[in-house]
């Protein structure tokens, strides 16, 4: 079962987890920070956002415009007990305001991070890193590039960072 994570421009962006052995790496890789407010856009599930209240940042927030995914990744919150550390927005992502935020996860399409350029652009602060998982966002500078081998395929994570990467 195929289930839509985002619509961009009537495209469906389909929802595909992020694998379970890369959530440490993403979480290195972004340099997470007990004073972090951490945003999955297009949250899914909600494992990114609850391994990142793992590594004890100050606040989660899980975008996810499908219902039956925010309600499962409540649902997930709820079994671990975290529930109260997690704000579940269900919209638009490209209507969700960014400006706390100072960790940004996005496992998207290349279009998509193209199109939300933008907004990272005009509601982060300077310093504030964007991670995100096998596409790019055209038009900025990876501060780094990480790849991992995995089973069938090789994962590629690049790490952005306003004020630095989008000169």
């Amino acid at each position: 079962m195929s289930l839509v994570s985002a619509y961009y421009e009537g495209a469906r962006v389909p929802w595909v987890p992020t694998r379970e052995e890369l959530l440490d790496i993403v979480m290195r890789l972004a340099n997470v920070k007990s004073e972090d407010v951490f945003y999955d856009l297009g949250c899914g599930d909600g494992r990114v956002v609850l391994k990142a209240v793992k590594e004890g940042v100050k606040k989660a927030v899980c975008v996810e415009i499908n219902p039956m995914l925010i309600e499962r990744a409540k649902e997930n919150a709820k079994s671990l007990n975290v529930l109260n550390k997690i704000e579940f927005v269900n919209e638009d992502f490209f209507k969700t305001n960014l400006s706390e935020a100072s960790v940004v996860y996005m496992y998207l399409l290349t279009s998509v991070n193209k199109a939300l350029r933008p907004k990272l652009e005009a509601e982060l602060k300077d310093g504030a890193r964007v991670v995100t998982l096998d596409f790019e966002i055209p038009g900025w500078r990876p501060i780094q590039i990480v790849e991992v081998a995995l089973p069938m395929r090789t994962a590629r994570l690049y790490l952005y960072v306003k004020g630095i990467s989008d000169k």
